[in-house]
């Protein structure tokens, strides 16, 4: 029996949550402030969230548009607080100035999260090296999952990334499942799945009347229908 696919819907609230569980999501990436593309949301609507659904939640830690940590301090805060208020699941990425992952970054965040899985988001498709990339971080605990449309430019110029990445699944560096975001597309969908990709993210694709508009349950119902087709 194959394995049904993960979808996860970016949530900005209760509201949000409760549409897309109610759509088929199995997942929701918990993010404030999309006009900077994700930051971290505060405990409150972490704990409002949590309150209203059941499903899966990745909290994102991010303060500020871009790949640079910044106020690396503030993050480690940031973590251990969500922590302490029972958020188990992350996503994070950081970039140094050579395009590298943002090691000591990564690893004192790993350290606060305390064994929680977290997901590597979209910073790689910045990286001036995918693969080494993969590799520096290889061995890092509770890393599960890259967030990937296997190009800045999205899932259209991405694609024959994407496909090559996940023939090379088990290798070295690749354990962790691949999640397609960025520019997906419905059309997209049945050449990554036959390429085994198994998980998908979608933002303003479950939100027909845009960001400023709650989630749509009947696009994540058609959503749903799609990677399980």
């Amino acid at each position: 029996m194959t394995k049904r696919a993960v979808l996860e819907v970016i949530a900005l609230g209760p509201e949000d949550a409760v549409a897309a569980q109610e759509g088929g999501a199995d997942r929701l990436e918990m993010v404030t402030d999309m006009a900077a593309d994700g930051l971290t949301p505060s405990v409150a609507t972490f704990k409002a969230i949590r309150s209203t659904v059941d499903i899966s939640l990745r909290v994102m830690l991010r303060a500020a548009d871009g790949f640079a940590a910044g106020d690396v301090s503030a993050l480690v805060r940031s973590a251990h607080s969500l922590r302490e208020a029972g958020a188990s699941e992350f996503v994070l990425g950081f970039l140094d100035e050579t395009g590298a992952a943002d090691m000591p970054t990564v690893e004192a965040l790993v350290d606060a999260l305390d064994g929680a899985r977290w997901t590597f988001h979209r910073a790689i498709d910045r990286a001036a090296d995918r693969d080494a990339l993969r590799k520096q971080l290889a061995d890092l605990p509770g890393l599960d999952t890259y967030l990937t449309a296997g190009s800045p430019a999205g899932v259209d110029d991405g694609l024959p990334t994407l496909v090559t990445e996940a023939a090379r699944a088990g290798d070295p560096g690749y354990e962790p499942q691949i999640l397609v975001g960025g520019g997906l597309g419905l059309r997209h969908v049945p050449q990554l799945r036959e390429a085994g990709i198994d998980a998908f993210h979608i933002g303003s694709a479950a939100r027909p009347g845009g960001w400023d508009l709650p989630v749509s349950a009947a696009a994540v119902a058609e959503w749903r229908a799609a990677v399980d087709s």
